[in-house]
């Protein structure tokens, strides 16, 4: 690593154990707290996760979180049942800015959830994890309440690959290790000693996320990096060491289609004329696509995906905006 990564990881890189949570309420100083989950079709893990947080982190013993939602992102099971039974606050893609129209993808959904909540800080956690426990919020809030220059927290994490034989240790970064870390080490050498760039589980300031335009597909972790960096300096990032995380996976030709949009999110930041530029409103007439190939029995054949490659403007840019009410619970 160049000399500004290896200073850079070995001074803001976190570990266990953490305060207590006594004392991060201590430090809070008026904040408040808002974690967020993204979930589209996780009846089978989202109430777990809601459940501890709500026991762990919102008692009256223990108030370190204040807002707890969900965003449903169009979910067909009960995952909006299971977390409404579980004590979050549930929204819909549309609560926020409802005479905008809802584009897919995690980050259309981050988005309109930031834009519904008023936390000062906010966690975003995914919603499918297996491994999830209270020590990831906590975790991932102690350098923002001990540090003010701090304005984003990035987790670390060993990601197994399970399969139907067992468990491959640290196989399950494959996108990570095959096109984000390779783009940083490339063009953001400065972040080179990021671990995983592309983790769903992070925490930042208000102020920041405002400021910064969102990707709506997989691309979002990326932008939110990478621009955090151009615009504070890699002083204001920060990682911690989660331990195991052990969530759903995705096929190969599910992982091409986010590599192409985490390779079109780069190409925005590398390239300043580029034909879609950071935070455009959507034209799908305009998005580029990925050719991708299956078999079966009649030969070989093709499918041509759009690459969601468009982007959603800064909210402090945005006129107008009223968080729902709702959510803060």
């Amino acid at each position: 690593m160049e000399p500004e990564a290896t200073a850079w990881f070995d001074q803001r890189t976190f570990a266990p154990p953490w305060p207590n949570i006594a004392t991060l309420v201590g430090r809070k100083n008026g904040a408040h707290i808002t974690v967020i989950l993204p979930a589209l079709n996780e009846q089978a893990t989202v109430g777990a996760i809601v459940a501890a947080i709500r026991e762990h982190l919102m008692s009256p013993a223990a108030p370190l979180v204040d807002h707890l939602v969900v965003l449903d992102s169009g979910s067909i099971d009960s995952t909006a049942e299971v977390a409404t039974a579980a004590g979050a606050s549930v929204l819909d893609r549309s609560s926020a800015y409802p005479d905008v129209p809802v584009l897919p993808g995690k980050g259309e959904a981050m988005w309109r959830a930031l834009a519904a909540t008023t936390g000062d800080l906010v966690v975003f956690i995914d919603a499918d994890l297996h491994s999830f426990t209270p020590d990831y919020v906590v975790g991932l809030l102690t350098p923002l309440l001990a540090d003010p220059q701090i304005a984003l927290v990035k987790a670390v994490y060993e990601r197994p690959l399970m399969t139907e034989t067992g468990a491959i240790p640290a196989g399950g970064g494959r996108v990570t290790e095959l096109v984000a870390r390779p783009l940083l080490n490339a063009h953001w050498p400065m972040l080179a000693g990021v671990a995983q760039p592309l983790a769903g589980e992070y925490a930042a300031r208000r102020t920041l996320l405002e400021s910064l335009p969102f990707p709506v597909g997989y691309g979002v972790e990326f932008a939110l990096l990478v621009d955090t960096a151009e615009s504070l300096g890699v002083s204001a990032i920060a990682q911690v060491d989660l331990g195991v995380r052990v969530h759903r996976h995705h096929d190969e030709q599910r992982l091409g289609r986010m590599a192409a949009e985490i390779w079109q999110t780069a190409l925005r930041r590398l390239d300043p004329d580029a034909r879609i530029r950071r935070g455009q409103q959507a034209d799908p007439a305009r998005s580029p696509s990925l050719v991708q190939f299956y078999s079966d029995a009649h030969g070989l054949h093709t499918k041509t995906h759009e690459v969601m490659v468009w982007e959603r403007p800064p909210l402090a840019s945005m006129p107008d905006r009223a968080p729902v009410d709702n959510a803060q619970g």
